[in-house]
């Protein structure tokens, strides 16, 4: 044996081929500085972000906003109260939305 440890992880990589390559961005580099600062959440959160994910809530939101440009009627305004229901329930505290009138709906088309 001419190491004193195993390397499990290591060994798997090299017979792979993956501790050959040198074409990944930021090979043998330091971290950058604002990758430091952050804590994981925010590094998992800019990552995502970079990588065009969107949280389930903002999703419904751009949904629910489509839709009540398209409302016509009350049977389809109920489907979209129940909606912003669902929404309540997944976004953060700040962004909840009350139900919707019909005599307030004009004004709400420009705040969704």
């Amino acid at each position: 044996m001419d190491r004193k440890y195993n390397d499990l992880i290591g060994d798997i990589l090299k017979d792979s081929g993956e501790m050959d390559r040198k074409d990944l961005k930021g090979m043998g580099k330091p971290l950058p500085k604002d990758y430091v600062k952050r804590n994981l959440f925010q590094n998992f959160q800019k990552i995502a972000k970079d990588a065009g994910y969107l949280p389930y809530w903002l999703k419904l939101q751009k949904d629910i906003a489509i839709q009540l440009h398209n409302v016509s009627n009350e049977k389809e305004l109920k489907k979209i109260n129940k909606r912003i229901k669902e929404y309540n329930t997944v976004c953060p505290p700040s962004m909840q939305r009350s139900a919707i009138t019909l005599e307030e709906l004009e004004e709400v088309k420009t705040t969704w």
